[in-house]
Protein backbone atom coordinates (compact mmCIF):
# COMPACT_ATOMS: atom_id res chain seq x y z
CA UNK A 1 0.00 0.00 0.00
CA UNK A 2 1.42 3.63 -0.89
CA UNK A 3 0.79 6.57 1.50
CA UNK A 4 -2.04 7.84 -1.04
CA UNK A 5 -4.22 5.10 -0.09
CA UNK A 6 -4.78 5.25 3.44
CA UNK A 7 -8.20 5.97 4.64
CA UNK A 8 -9.79 6.19 8.01
CA UNK A 9 -9.97 2.23 8.66
CA UNK A 10 -6.30 1.45 8.58
CA UNK A 11 -6.53 3.29 11.86
CA UNK A 12 -9.12 1.29 13.72
CA UNK A 13 -6.66 -0.47 15.95
CA UNK A 14 -5.08 2.43 17.25
CA UNK A 15 -5.73 3.59 20.51
CA UNK A 16 -8.48 6.48 20.74
CA UNK A 17 -6.37 10.03 21.23
CA UNK A 18 -3.87 7.97 18.61
CA UNK A 19 -6.65 7.60 16.28
CA UNK A 20 -8.22 10.98 16.66
CA UNK A 21 -4.80 12.59 15.90
CA UNK A 22 -4.08 10.02 12.99
CA UNK A 23 -7.50 10.75 11.08
CA UNK A 24 -7.28 14.49 11.31
CA UNK A 25 -4.19 14.68 9.67
CA UNK A 26 -5.20 11.92 7.17
CA UNK A 27 -4.84 13.89 4.04
CA UNK A 28 -1.25 15.10 5.19
CA UNK A 29 -0.07 11.52 5.31
CA UNK A 30 -1.63 10.23 2.30
CA UNK A 31 1.23 13.07 0.94
CA UNK A 32 3.88 11.71 2.95
CA UNK A 33 6.53 9.67 1.74
CA UNK A 34 6.37 5.95 2.37
CA UNK A 35 10.40 6.31 3.87
CA UNK A 36 8.95 8.89 6.37
CA UNK A 37 5.32 8.02 7.13
CA UNK A 38 5.87 4.90 9.02
CA UNK A 39 8.31 6.55 11.30
CA UNK A 40 5.45 9.76 12.28
CA UNK A 41 2.96 6.72 12.63
CA UNK A 42 5.25 5.43 15.26
CA UNK A 43 5.06 8.51 17.38
CA UNK A 44 1.26 8.95 16.92
CA UNK A 45 0.59 5.24 17.60
CA UNK A 46 1.73 5.86 21.27
CA UNK A 47 0.32 9.38 21.69
CA UNK A 48 -2.45 7.80 24.56
CA UNK A 49 0.47 6.95 26.55
CA UNK A 50 3.14 9.38 26.09
CA UNK A 51 4.57 12.01 27.96
CA UNK A 52 2.96 15.52 27.78
CA UNK A 53 6.37 17.06 26.24
CA UNK A 54 6.03 14.48 23.62
CA UNK A 55 2.47 14.62 22.75
CA UNK A 56 3.72 18.25 22.11
CA UNK A 57 6.11 17.68 20.01
CA UNK A 58 4.20 15.01 17.96
CA UNK A 59 1.53 17.97 17.44
CA UNK A 60 4.28 20.44 16.68
CA UNK A 61 5.60 18.34 13.91
CA UNK A 62 2.16 17.85 11.82
CA UNK A 63 1.40 21.15 12.30
CA UNK A 64 4.99 22.10 10.90
CA UNK A 65 4.63 20.05 8.14
CA UNK A 66 0.93 20.92 7.16
CA UNK A 67 1.83 24.29 7.15
CA UNK A 68 4.59 24.41 4.34
CA UNK A 69 3.63 24.52 1.02
CA UNK A 70 3.23 20.66 -1.72
CA UNK A 71 6.68 21.97 -2.72
CA UNK A 72 8.86 23.06 0.49
CA UNK A 73 7.59 19.74 1.84
CA UNK A 74 8.70 17.65 -1.15
CA UNK A 75 12.21 19.27 -0.75
CA UNK A 76 11.72 18.66 3.17
CA UNK A 77 11.30 15.29 2.70
CA UNK A 78 13.18 14.43 -0.57
CA UNK A 79 16.00 12.57 0.57
CA UNK A 80 13.26 10.15 2.25
CA UNK A 81 12.04 9.75 -0.97
CA UNK A 82 14.97 9.18 -3.20
CA UNK A 83 15.28 6.28 -0.82
CA UNK A 84 14.93 2.82 -2.86
CA UNK A 85 12.73 0.42 -1.15
CA UNK A 86 11.90 -3.01 -2.07
CA UNK A 87 8.36 -4.20 -2.71
CA UNK A 88 8.06 -6.49 0.38
CA UNK A 89 8.74 -3.49 2.95
CA UNK A 90 6.00 -1.80 0.76
CA UNK A 91 3.53 -4.64 1.20
CA UNK A 92 3.79 -4.79 5.33
CA UNK A 93 1.14 -3.34 7.33
CA UNK A 94 3.37 0.18 7.83
CA UNK A 95 0.00 1.69 9.12
CA UNK A 96 -1.01 -1.81 11.84
CA UNK A 97 2.63 -2.12 12.72
CA UNK A 98 4.59 1.32 12.45
CA UNK A 99 7.43 -0.14 14.87
CA UNK A 100 7.65 -3.52 13.21
CA UNK A 101 8.05 -1.55 9.58
CA UNK A 102 10.77 0.61 11.93
CA UNK A 103 12.37 -2.39 12.33
CA UNK A 104 12.29 -4.11 9.13
CA UNK A 105 13.52 -0.47 7.46
CA UNK A 106 16.61 -0.11 9.56
CA UNK A 107 18.18 -3.44 8.31
CA UNK A 108 17.15 -2.86 4.71
CA UNK A 109 18.77 0.23 4.76
CA UNK A 110 22.10 -1.04 6.64
CA UNK A 111 21.69 -4.19 3.67
CA UNK A 112 21.69 -1.59 0.83
CA UNK A 113 24.21 0.62 2.15
CA UNK A 114 21.40 3.40 2.13
CA UNK A 115 21.73 3.86 6.26
CA UNK A 116 23.93 7.19 5.64
CA UNK A 117 21.52 8.60 2.74
CA UNK A 118 18.71 7.88 5.32
CA UNK A 119 20.43 9.66 8.68
CA UNK A 120 21.51 12.79 5.78
CA UNK A 121 17.80 13.28 5.28
CA UNK A 122 16.72 12.60 9.07
CA UNK A 123 18.96 15.28 10.23
CA UNK A 124 18.11 17.62 7.66
CA UNK A 125 14.14 17.13 8.76
CA UNK A 126 15.17 17.57 11.77
CA UNK A 127 17.50 20.71 11.61
CA UNK A 128 14.44 22.31 9.49
CA UNK A 129 11.32 21.77 12.02
CA UNK A 130 13.85 22.40 15.13
CA UNK A 131 14.51 25.82 14.11
CA UNK A 132 10.88 26.98 13.91
CA UNK A 133 10.22 25.65 17.71
CA UNK A 134 10.30 27.82 20.24
CA UNK A 135 12.11 27.40 23.27
CA UNK A 136 10.37 26.34 26.06
CA UNK A 137 9.72 28.87 29.46
CA UNK A 138 10.40 26.82 32.34
CA UNK A 139 8.91 27.82 35.38
CA UNK A 140 11.94 27.42 37.47
CA UNK A 141 15.24 26.10 35.95
CA UNK A 142 15.80 22.26 35.68
CA UNK A 143 17.44 20.83 38.51
CA UNK A 144 19.75 17.35 38.47
CA UNK A 145 20.98 15.48 41.99
CA UNK A 146 22.59 12.30 41.75
CA UNK A 147 23.29 10.11 44.62
CA UNK A 148 26.20 7.58 44.13
CA UNK A 149 28.22 5.35 46.75
CA UNK A 150 25.41 3.38 48.59
CA UNK A 151 27.03 0.85 51.54
CA UNK A 152 31.11 1.73 50.38
CA UNK A 153 33.02 2.95 53.91
CA UNK A 154 36.10 3.07 51.96
CA UNK A 155 37.01 4.18 48.46
CA UNK A 156 40.48 5.10 47.24
CA UNK A 157 38.80 6.08 43.54
CA UNK A 158 39.30 9.91 42.60
CA UNK A 159 35.54 10.63 41.94
CA UNK A 160 33.81 13.25 40.01
CA UNK A 161 36.76 13.45 37.82
CA UNK A 162 34.76 14.01 34.46
CA UNK A 163 32.50 16.73 36.22
CA UNK A 164 35.54 19.05 37.94
CA UNK A 165 36.29 21.04 34.60
CA UNK A 166 32.38 22.42 35.23
CA UNK A 167 31.91 23.21 38.23
CA UNK A 168 32.86 23.24 41.90
CA UNK A 169 34.09 20.10 43.77
CA UNK A 170 33.25 19.98 47.60
CA UNK A 171 35.53 17.47 50.22
CA UNK A 172 33.97 18.94 53.61
CA UNK A 173 30.15 18.42 53.40
CA UNK A 174 28.35 17.32 56.20
CA UNK A 175 26.62 14.46 55.46
CA UNK A 176 24.28 14.25 58.45
CA UNK A 177 20.48 13.02 57.20
CA UNK A 178 21.73 14.01 53.32
CA UNK A 179 19.67 11.79 51.37
CA UNK A 180 16.53 12.86 53.54
CA UNK A 181 17.04 16.69 53.01
CA UNK A 182 17.70 15.46 49.28
CA UNK A 183 14.74 14.39 49.25
CA UNK A 184 12.71 17.12 51.09
CA UNK A 185 14.10 19.56 48.48
CA UNK A 186 12.83 17.92 45.30
CA UNK A 187 9.30 17.53 47.26
CA UNK A 188 9.52 21.29 47.88
CA UNK A 189 10.31 22.13 44.23
CA UNK A 190 7.50 19.33 43.39
CA UNK A 191 4.90 21.03 45.63
CA UNK A 192 5.96 24.55 44.14
CA UNK A 193 5.97 23.65 40.39
CA UNK A 194 3.08 21.50 39.97
CA UNK A 195 3.89 20.54 36.42
CA UNK A 196 2.30 16.75 35.06
CA UNK A 197 5.00 14.20 35.05
CA UNK A 198 7.69 17.27 36.44
CA UNK A 199 9.55 15.70 38.85
CA UNK A 200 10.88 12.23 39.57
CA UNK A 201 12.99 10.68 42.29
CA UNK A 202 14.52 7.08 40.45
CA UNK A 203 16.09 4.74 43.14
CA UNK A 204 18.22 1.42 42.53
CA UNK A 205 16.99 -0.43 45.27
CA UNK A 206 13.62 0.54 47.08
CA UNK A 207 12.32 4.17 47.61
CA UNK A 208 12.90 5.35 50.45
CA UNK A 209 9.52 6.77 52.38
CA UNK A 210 8.58 10.02 51.68
CA UNK A 211 5.27 10.87 53.07
CA UNK A 212 2.44 12.49 50.84
CA UNK A 213 5.50 13.53 48.08
CA UNK A 214 4.33 15.13 44.78
CA UNK A 215 7.61 13.10 43.16
CA UNK A 216 6.93 10.38 41.02
CA UNK A 217 8.74 7.50 42.33
CA UNK A 218 10.28 4.87 40.50
CA UNK A 219 12.90 2.33 42.20
CA UNK A 220 14.42 -0.75 41.03
CA UNK A 221 13.39 -2.60 44.20
CA UNK A 222 9.78 -1.92 43.31
CA UNK A 223 9.58 -3.17 39.88
CA UNK A 224 11.07 -6.46 41.45
CA UNK A 225 8.36 -8.67 40.35
CA UNK A 226 7.79 -6.98 37.20
CA UNK A 227 11.44 -7.73 36.24
CA UNK A 228 11.05 -11.37 37.55
CA UNK A 229 8.43 -11.72 35.26
CA UNK A 230 9.85 -10.29 32.20
CA UNK A 231 12.53 -12.78 32.98
CA UNK A 232 11.08 -15.77 32.84
CA UNK A 233 9.19 -14.94 29.58
CA UNK A 234 12.77 -13.95 28.30
CA UNK A 235 13.97 -17.36 29.65
CA UNK A 236 10.98 -19.33 28.24
CA UNK A 237 11.40 -17.58 24.91
CA UNK A 238 14.95 -18.36 24.65
CA UNK A 239 13.96 -22.32 25.71
CA UNK A 240 11.29 -22.15 22.82
CA UNK A 241 13.90 -21.86 20.21
CA UNK A 242 13.55 -18.16 19.79
CA UNK A 243 15.56 -17.65 16.34
CA UNK A 244 18.27 -14.70 17.34
CA UNK A 245 18.52 -11.95 19.43
CA UNK A 246 16.29 -10.14 16.59
CA UNK A 247 13.55 -12.35 17.33
CA UNK A 248 13.89 -11.36 21.04
CA UNK A 249 13.81 -7.87 20.83
CA UNK A 250 10.59 -8.12 18.40
CA UNK A 251 9.01 -10.04 21.21
CA UNK A 252 10.32 -7.53 23.87
CA UNK A 253 9.04 -4.21 21.91
CA UNK A 254 5.76 -5.42 21.26
CA UNK A 255 4.57 -7.11 25.01
CA UNK A 256 2.39 -5.37 27.26
CA UNK A 257 2.52 -3.90 29.96
CA UNK A 258 0.28 -5.96 31.64
CA UNK A 259 1.53 -9.15 30.23
CA UNK A 260 4.62 -8.68 32.80
CA UNK A 261 2.34 -7.55 35.98
CA UNK A 262 2.13 -3.59 35.52
CA UNK A 263 -1.08 -2.30 35.94
CA UNK A 264 -3.51 -0.73 33.67
CA UNK A 265 -6.13 1.27 35.29
CA UNK A 266 -7.25 4.98 34.08
CA UNK A 267 -4.65 7.42 34.75
CA UNK A 268 -1.70 5.17 35.05
CA UNK A 269 -1.31 3.72 31.45
CA UNK A 270 1.66 6.59 31.13
CA UNK A 271 3.99 5.78 33.87
CA UNK A 272 2.82 1.22 32.89
CA UNK A 273 3.83 1.95 29.47
CA UNK A 274 6.99 4.16 30.27
CA UNK A 275 7.93 1.53 32.79
CA UNK A 276 7.21 -1.53 30.47
CA UNK A 277 9.75 0.56 28.18
CA UNK A 278 12.73 0.69 30.92
CA UNK A 279 12.83 -2.66 30.79
CA UNK A 280 11.90 -4.01 27.49
CA UNK A 281 14.29 -1.65 25.56
CA UNK A 282 17.26 -1.11 27.92
CA UNK A 283 20.05 -2.93 27.63
CA UNK A 284 20.64 -4.59 31.27
CA UNK A 285 18.12 -2.72 33.19
CA UNK A 286 16.29 -5.88 33.84
CA UNK A 287 19.24 -6.99 36.00
CA UNK A 288 21.76 -4.20 36.90
CA UNK A 289 20.94 -1.65 39.18
CA UNK A 290 22.93 1.00 38.09
CA UNK A 291 22.07 0.24 34.38
CA UNK A 292 18.68 0.67 35.39
CA UNK A 293 18.83 4.17 37.41
CA UNK A 294 20.76 5.65 34.06
CA UNK A 295 18.73 4.40 31.52
CA UNK A 296 15.75 5.37 33.35
CA UNK A 297 17.49 9.36 33.90
CA UNK A 298 18.31 9.37 30.48
CA UNK A 299 15.04 8.85 28.74
CA UNK A 300 13.44 10.78 31.55
CA UNK A 301 15.36 13.85 30.18
CA UNK A 302 14.60 12.53 26.54
CA UNK A 303 10.89 11.59 26.99
CA UNK A 304 9.03 13.47 29.87
CA UNK A 305 11.88 16.67 29.67
CA UNK A 306 11.15 16.98 33.56
CA UNK A 307 12.39 20.27 35.79
CA UNK A 308 13.67 17.69 38.72
CA UNK A 309 15.29 14.34 38.97
CA UNK A 310 17.05 12.86 41.91
CA UNK A 311 18.63 9.71 40.87
CA UNK A 312 20.20 7.31 43.69
CA UNK A 313 22.51 4.97 42.25
CA UNK A 314 22.86 1.44 45.03
CA UNK A 315 24.59 -1.32 44.40
CA UNK A 316 24.77 -3.66 41.65
CA UNK A 317 25.13 -7.55 41.85
CA UNK A 318 27.86 -9.06 40.71
CA UNK A 319 29.07 -10.08 37.43
CA UNK A 320 27.77 -14.11 36.13
CA UNK A 321 27.33 -16.09 33.33
CA UNK A 322 24.51 -13.96 31.49
CA UNK A 323 22.25 -17.20 31.40
CA UNK A 324 22.42 -17.00 35.23
CA UNK A 325 21.83 -13.12 34.92
CA UNK A 326 18.72 -13.94 32.51
CA UNK A 327 17.36 -16.83 34.66
CA UNK A 328 16.65 -14.19 37.89
CA UNK A 329 16.22 -17.41 40.11
CA UNK A 330 18.90 -16.40 42.66
CA UNK A 331 17.19 -14.64 45.47
CA UNK A 332 20.35 -13.47 47.34
CA UNK A 333 23.21 -11.97 44.25
CA UNK A 334 26.31 -10.79 45.81
CA UNK A 335 26.61 -7.01 45.77
CA UNK A 336 29.50 -4.81 44.43
CA UNK A 337 29.37 -1.79 46.25
CA UNK A 338 32.69 -0.48 44.92
CA UNK A 339 32.52 -1.56 41.67
CA UNK A 340 28.97 0.27 41.69
CA UNK A 341 30.21 3.07 42.72
CA UNK A 342 32.78 3.87 39.48
CA UNK A 343 29.25 2.62 37.09
CA UNK A 344 27.42 5.00 39.27
CA UNK A 345 30.27 7.92 38.97
CA UNK A 346 30.32 7.93 35.26
CA UNK A 347 26.07 7.36 35.11
CA UNK A 348 25.77 10.71 37.07
CA UNK A 349 28.07 12.30 34.45
CA UNK A 350 25.85 10.89 31.71
CA UNK A 351 23.06 11.72 34.05
CA UNK A 352 24.20 15.51 33.72
CA UNK A 353 25.15 15.44 30.00
CA UNK A 354 21.90 14.38 28.54
CA UNK A 355 19.94 17.06 31.15
CA UNK A 356 22.29 19.42 28.82
CA UNK A 357 20.54 18.34 25.89
CA UNK A 358 17.67 20.24 27.12
CA UNK A 359 16.21 24.02 26.95
CA UNK A 360 17.19 26.31 29.38
CA UNK A 361 20.66 24.27 29.87
CA UNK A 362 22.56 27.60 30.80
CA UNK A 363 20.49 27.95 33.77
CA UNK A 364 20.08 24.36 35.03
CA UNK A 365 21.96 23.01 37.99
CA UNK A 366 23.40 19.32 39.43
CA UNK A 367 24.49 18.31 41.93
CA UNK A 368 26.41 14.63 43.08
CA UNK A 369 27.17 13.15 46.10
CA UNK A 370 28.67 10.38 47.50
CA UNK A 371 26.29 8.92 49.64
CA UNK A 372 27.40 9.34 53.91
CA UNK A 373 30.50 10.83 52.89
CA UNK A 374 32.08 14.67 52.49
CA UNK A 375 32.16 15.11 48.88
CA UNK A 376 30.14 16.23 46.86
CA UNK A 377 30.54 18.42 43.35
CA UNK A 378 27.88 21.42 42.36
CA UNK A 379 27.60 22.43 38.65
CA UNK A 380 25.66 25.77 38.84
CA UNK A 381 25.76 29.11 37.05
CA UNK A 382 26.37 30.64 40.30
CA UNK A 383 29.36 28.90 41.86
CA UNK A 384 32.84 28.84 39.16
CA UNK A 385 33.65 26.14 37.54
CA UNK A 386 37.22 24.07 38.12
CA UNK A 387 37.74 24.92 41.44
CA UNK A 388 38.02 23.13 44.92
CA UNK A 389 36.26 23.73 47.97
CA UNK A 390 37.83 23.00 51.47
CA UNK A 391 35.51 24.85 53.19
CA UNK A 392 32.83 22.79 55.67
CA UNK A 393 29.64 23.42 53.85
CA UNK A 394 26.19 21.86 54.76
CA UNK A 395 23.62 20.05 52.48
CA UNK A 396 21.51 22.30 52.37
CA UNK A 397 23.84 25.07 51.50
CA UNK A 398 24.53 23.37 48.91
CA UNK A 399 21.40 23.01 47.18
CA UNK A 400 20.54 26.77 48.08
CA UNK A 401 23.60 27.08 45.44
CA UNK A 402 21.89 24.38 42.77
CA UNK A 403 18.54 25.59 42.98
Amino acid sequence: MSPAQITEANFKDYPPEARHVATSHIRLLQQLPLGFVPLLLQQIQGYDWRFPAERREIDQQLSYLASLTEDRRRRLLAGFQGLKLSPDLERLDWVGSPGGFSERLSAYLWSTHQIDAFRQAASNYLEKFAATVSPERLPVPRLGIAVIGKDVEHNSYPLFRKFRPYGTYFTHVNPANGLRILLEAAATRAAAHPVPFGHWYIDGAAEEPTSNSPLIGISYGGLEPVRRALLRRIEKAIDSGISGPEALVTMLHKMRPDEIGLAQTPGSQVLSHFQAALLTDGSGTQIFSTTFVQWTTRELWRRAQPLTILARFTPRQRQRPMNELLSGKEQNPELDPIGSLIDADMGAFYMWIDQQRLSGAKEASFLVWFENHNQALVISPTLPRNTESNSPVEMKWLLAQAA
